[in-house]
């Protein structure tokens, strides 16, 4: 398989270090030392540059001001934003707007897609279902009330929610399909209360109470939720990449210099072992989100459905990623701990990247489920 990016893909990437290549993980609010929410909003700063360096609307089509790119750009753009821990909705925002673009009415793309190519619209998706371990389409029921359709349920730890302009929320209809609500947010009948995540960050417990909307924001078709959760677990899967990569280059750069009876600690075997076992991680997660990342983008066909590829590399994200802290936090000793270095943010970070969209568990659930249904020869 062949890996070479494109030169579009490669800009990107260039855009993307230049925006976060200045971000001091150390200026990132640590939940460590925070009481409650590490902050109210996300970096609303870097946020305008993302919008400046045209990092918003990668993947929207040139008509509505975006750059016509693929799922692999943005999860490169991802990858570069997860070594800064960068404080925004990247993932969540450039996903709902795809979906709008890819499925929703003409009325509902001129509504949000300009505004939100330029960052003028914030925009997050609803993924966790009401327990964050059932799907999210159950825990929000939809349907249709003569001229309008009406909603009621609850979703929680939406990321964004309560910074978020428009809230992409998956329902079920009473015929057993999902539909995708693009609600604004604030709105009648919907209320947010705060959860705080691992990383400190402000998460909406998201309820609806008899939510009316028009027809035009309701998106019927009937594959978009399952798209727009591949490309969410997908950049998941790069943001846990591109942090893994930082807090190795962290661990080599702290071991090359620390020193014990006369060398550095990296020289040691046991040390060695432990950071080319980790190197090894991350190769085998960088491969499957490439290979997950194709099948969005390509829509080719293989020997599972896209979901499988997805399924692989969460799995390898989600333990490869805690893997690398944990080796990390190991081979700093009780340096990793210290609060005035950023290794212990990266830790909260990966743990909420761990979890988040499903652990392991659940993606090998999932791809046991597709190995039963199609054989492999």
């Amino acid at each position: 398989m062949d890996f070479t990016f494109t030169e579009e893909q490669q800009a990107a990437v260039e855009a993307a270090k230049a925006v976060f290549g200045p971000v001091a993980p150390d200026s990132v609010p640590s939940p460590a030392l925070t009481p409650g929410a590490v902050a109210d909003d996300f970096d609303r700063a870097l946020w305008s540059k993302l919008a400046d360096a045209d990092l918003l609307s990668l993947l929207l089509a040139p008509e509505h001001g975006g750059a016509g790119l693929d799922a692999i750009a943005l999860c490169l753009v991802l990858r570069e934003s997860a070594k800064a821990l960068a404080r925004v909705p990247l993932l969540e925002h450039t996903a709902a707007a795809v979906a709008v673009q890819t499925y929703g009415s003409d009325e509902l793309k001129e509504q949000i897609l300009p505004r939100a190519a330029r960052g003028e619209l914030v925009l997050t998706a609803a993924s966790a279902g009401l327990t964050g371990h059932d799907p999210a389409q159950l825990a929000v029921s939809a349907h249709r009330d003569t001229d309008t359709w009406i909603l009621d349920g609850a979703q929680t730890g939406v990321t964004w929610a309560h910074n978020a302009d428009h809230i992409a929320v998956p329902a079920h209809t009473p015929q057993g399909r999902t539909v995708i609500a693009v609600l604004p947010h604030p709105h009648e009948g919907l209320t947010l209360a705060e959860q705080i995540s691992t990383t400190g960050e402000r998460l909406g417990e998201l309820h609806l109470d008899s939510v009316r909307l028009e027809p035009h924001q309701i998106i019927e078709t009937d594959e978009a939720w399952d798209r727009l959760h591949q490309l969410l677990t997908t950049g998941t899967c790069a943001l846990a990449l591109g942090l893994g990569e930082r807090v190795l280059q962290m661990t080599g750069d702290y071991t090359s210099k620390r020193e014990q009876f006369g060398y550095p600690v990296a020289t040691f075997q046991a040390v060695a072992v432990q950071a080319a076992d980790r190197y090894i991680d991350l190769r085998a997660m960088e491969a499957t989100l490439w290979q997950a990342a194709w099948r969005i983008s390509s829509q080719a066909g293989g020997a599972l459905p896209t979901a499988g590829d997805i399924a692989v590399a969460k799995i390898w994200a989600s333990e490869g990623v805690r893997r690398l802290v944990q080796t990390a936090q190991h081979l700093h000793g009780g340096f990793g701990a210290d609060t005035d270095y950023p290794l212990h943010r990266y830790h909260a970070w990966a743990k909420q990247l761990e979890l988040s969209l499903g652990p392991a568990a659940a993606h090998e659930e999932t791809l046991g489920d597709l190995l039963a249904a199609h054989p492999l020869g």
